[in-house]
């Protein structure tokens, strides 16, 4: 069933023309600017940011200090290595979010002004 079978025989369908006066002052207002979302995860993502960055940071100095260091071929006990692979996958990843999570901050503070 096609759409104009829907709409009244009285009912115009199309849009009234702008006048010159109206158009200017659309192009002098501009587009109108939607509101930032409330919460778009950016806050999100700073936190697990610092928190992972912060957790790898804490397991390279307990390989460092806590569980005898690191040779030249690498950690020196069982549990250094455990530390030192944790270390080696936090620290990556957690600058990453970080870094998504600062340059979200930037794009919705530039956004608010």
């Amino acid at each position: 069933m096609p759409v104009t079978d829907k709409i009244p025989p009285n009912v115009s369908t199309q849009q009234p023309i702008p006048t010159v006066a109206e158009q200017e002052l659309a192009r002098s207002v501009g587009p109108a600017k939607k509101p930032l979302p409330a919460d778009d995860g950016t806050h999100a993502l700073l936190q697990a940011g610092f928190w992972i960055v912060l957790c790898g940071l804490l397991a390279l100095l307990a390989t460092k200090t806590i569980f005898g260091g690191i040779g030249i071929y690498g950690a020196r006990s069982n549990a250094g290595w455990l530390s030192f692979m944790v270390a080696l996958m936090s620290v990556p990843f957690g600058l990453m979010l970080l870094v998504l999570g600062i340059a979200k901050w930037l794009r919705n503070r530039r956004l608010k002004r």
